[in-house]
């Protein structure tokens, strides 16, 4: 098979349409990097006909499934129109389904898994490049961010969760490799990395036979051109306090972590598998806070898991009343088939009651987090332009994360700032915060600090 390089100076198109989370996204940029060489590449939100469309799809959670396998619908409703060649379809719906899906939907021509991305290259034309296995074809690549996933797969066994056998063991990275790929980032203009894993704090157990995260930090914020790093996805069971002193210690290691913590009584951490407790997570937060002074932490929960009665979800409630954290998401437990809770235990909470204690719940997150932005009032905070629209500079400081936090809105005054505003976007710079409400800030331009 020859590789891409050698195919004609007629490329041909392709599109590609990434669902899910950001690991699914750094996926489909690194599959994007070995082919761009043959293919011009269509962007996702570009409806013009193409020759070859792929959907990367996600497959965790029911409402996640069912947009996956819509969106294949949908294209292969553009096939039979004749606006696409060939549809493939890959990542962790077409992993954990790969036997029932291609009879359901004979319209796709290639169905393939989440764990390598070799069989969707040879699939395109092409040969995997190693000289280009550090290399991103990002998406947007004016943002100042990037994701850079450290592992692949989950050692982990909670009880809910269908990740470890869609995505497999836990894989580390080598260091070397992440390295070479964040000098690539910051070499593209990216300024910010956001550091992302099914479980980022087992990072290098298996290839280095210790906790290396902290270590990771440290030698990324040595690259040149980087001023944020970002720490996504943390497990709390044996969280390596290194970590919160690269926080604490470290001007480039924002201070903010995502920490998913799912619950905090004890009946449920048990049945869910998280080998905590609810004193080891109380205990945990309090560290946080105390040897990282000012730490913003993103958690999320589970409501209606089994085993969750009327007493286990109050002890939530007061667990996130009492913990204020400063962000925090929530979803409904989902029976996933092939996970040790459907085969275990009934999904025995009606939905009617799940439903209700997920507004509660968030209820009382909405008067935390507004409070807490409002705490910000009058404030000055560095922040990193992330793009303007329509004379707004859409920001974030260390405080708030991409895609998942609210933004820092500052008007865009050129007399004031001496700039254009093409010259803003990666931009540092301090403003000081005006108004506050539950997820977005406004503030007004100070002094550059770049």
């Amino acid at each position: 098979m020859n590789s891409c390089s050698s195919v004609d100076k007629s490329r041909s198109t392709i599109r590609v349409v990434t669902l899910g989370c950001s690991k699914n996204l750094v996926d489909t940029e690194h599959l994007l990097a070995q082919v761009k060489d043959r293919f011009e590449i269509i962007p996702e939100d570009d409806d013009r006909p193409v020759d070859y469309f792929l959907v990367n799809t996600c497959g965790f959670i029911g409402d996640a499934k069912e947009e996956s396998i819509q969106a294949i619908l949908e294209a292969a409703e553009l096939k039979k129109a004749g606006k696409v060649g060939q549809l493939l379809v890959f990542g962790c719906l077409s992993q954990r389904y790969n036997a029932e899906l291609p009879d359901m939907i004979p319209e796709v021509d290639g169905w393939y898994g989440a764990r390598d991305l070799s069989p969707v290259v040879r699939a395109l034309g092409c040969r995997m490049k190693p000289r280009l296995a550090n290399e991103r074809h990002r998406k947007d690549a004016a943002l100042p961010y990037a994701y850079l996933k450290i592992s692949e797969g989950c050692d982990r066994r909670c009880s809910y969760c269908a990740i470890p056998f869609i995505r497999g063991p836990h894989k580390s990275v080598p260091m070397e490799d992440i390295l070479a790929e964040a000098r690539s980032l910051a070499d593209s203009g990216v300024k910010e990395l956001i550091l992302i894993a099914q479980d980022t704090t087992y990072y290098g157990l298996d290839i280095y036979h210790r906790r290396a995260l902290a270590e990771l930090l440290e030698k990324l914020s040595e690259i040149e051109g980087i001023r944020r790093i970002r720490i996504h996805y943390s497990y709390p069971a044996d969280f390596p306090e290194d970590v919160l002193d690269q926080m604490a210690d470290n001007p480039k290691v924002c201070r903010y972590l995502d920490i998913p913590l799912q619950h905090v009584s004890d009946k449920v951490l048990d049945m869910m598998h998280r080998h905590v407790d609810g004193r080891w997570t109380r205990e945990l937060i309090r560290k946080m806070r105390e040897k990282v002074p000012g730490i913003v932490l993103r958690t999320t929960m589970i409501v209606g898991h089994p085993g969750e009665g009327e007493e286990e979800f109050n002890e939530l409630l007061d667990f996130v009343k009492v913990a204020h954290f400063e962000r925090l998401g929530a979803f409904t437990y989902s029976e996933e088939e092939g996970t040790y809770d459907a085969e275990h235990f009934p999904d025995s909470v009606p939905e009617e009651v799940k439903k209700e204690r997920l507004d509660i719940l968030m209820n009382e997150q909405s008067l935390i987090s507004s409070g807490f932005n409002e705490s910000r009032i009058g404030t000055e905070v560095v922040v990193l332009a992330d793009y303007v629209n329509d004379g707004i500079i859409v920001c974030r400081s260390e405080y708030e994360s991409p895609e998942v936090d609210g933004e820092i809105l500052v008007k865009f005054e050129p007399e004031t700032m001496g700039e254009s505003a093409d010259n803003l976007v990666g931009r540092f710079f301090k403003v000081r915060i005006t108004e506050a409400d539950e997820y977005d800030l406004v503030g007004d331009f100070v002094t550059f600090v770049d």
